[in-house]
């Protein structure tokens, strides 16, 4: 196993966690900064206010993106998989 291999499935695997957990972190962010800009300017300041619309938009940003997300996990499985008889070389 060779420092390049190690480096590529590592850089692989990076790239991949960014891929599946950025779209529902940029949502989660993105309703979150609204919601407090919202809480801001109109002074409510209800605790449910904070979470529940965040939980809407991060299972709805799921639902749209599963077939995505499992593509493209099955895709680096299949390549980790693929990459297996290399190891020894």
């Amino acid at each position: 196993m060779s420092e390049q291999f190690v480096i590529h499935i590592a850089r692989e695997a990076f790239l991949t966690i960014l891929m599946v957990a950025g779209p529902v972190l940029a949502v989660a962010l993105l309703v979150g900064l609204l919601v407090s800009i919202f809480q801001a300017a109109t002074s409510v300041q209800e605790f449910t206010l904070t979470f529940v619309p965040k939980i809407i938009a991060v299972f709805l940003v799921l639902v749209v993106t599963t077939p995505w997300i499992i593509n493209l996990l099955v895709t680096f499985t299949e390549n980790v998989f693929n990459h297996i008889p290399n190891i020894g070389r």
